[in-house]
């Protein structure tokens, strides 16, 4: 299938919660089925050579539970499996993992049609404290984003509004190409990258 993934904004005066309810019910409405829960998370580590300060980013998703991703800070992207976070935990003299960085969306996954929906929660660090809501919304019988868009696009503003009216950064390079699960996972890294930093910024 061919993946969107794209961050909702919290309407103002509404907790998160109160939104990813919201949109669950309107998933709901249109005929949707729950079909269970989903998590995708992402740890971070750090080289420890200076000053070369490079990253490594593991992500796990709950639909590929036998895989793991490692994404490079060149944005190369290695499917690997399960095993390789034991690789990480041998490679801790070289690389560690970032303080209060692990970040992970969940929440729950439904089933319409040909469409696959998650409404994710996204929380930060150790005190798991709410960032915001990230939706993905796949279209499983096409592999190749150009042919599918306009439909994608069409089913996502029935429950989304027009916050998504044009393909996510990634998918913009990849339009034309095969759509594979690091594809997905290159989406929320993405997304994720975007919440850990606003988290970092002072607050206003």
């Amino acid at each position: 299938g061919v993946g969107s993934v794209v961050a909702y904004p919290l309407p103002e005066g509404k907790s998160g919660q109160h939104t990813v309810d919201i949109l669950q019910k309107r998933v709901e409405q249109l005929g949707a089925t729950k079909t269970g829960s989903f998590t995708i998370d992402c740890e971070t580590y750090q080289a420890q050579s200076i000053p070369q300060q490079r990253l490594v980013h593991v992500l796990h998703n709950s639909e590929q539970p036998a895989s793991c991703f490692s994404v490079l800070d060149t944005g190369t992207c290695l499917v690997a499996d399960s095993l390789f976070d034991l690789l990480m935990l041998k490679l801790k003299g070289f690389y560690v993992p970032r303080k209060n960085a692990k970040v992970e969306s969940r929440g729950q996954r439904y089933e319409l049609g040909d469409f696959l929906i998650k409404i994710g929660s996204v929380v930060l660090g150790q005190n798991t404290s709410f960032k915001g809501i990230l939706v993905e919304v796949e279209y499983r019988p096409c592999v190749v984003a150009n042919e599918c868009w306009g439909l994608l696009k069409e089913f996502m503003h029935g429950f989304l509004g027009n916050i998504c009216d044009t393909p996510p950064n990634h998918l913009k390079t990849k339009m034309d190409s095969v759509y594979m699960p690091a594809d997905t996972i290159m989406q929320y890294l993405e997304h994720f990258n975007n919440l850990r930093k606003a988290a970092a910024q002072p607050p206003r």
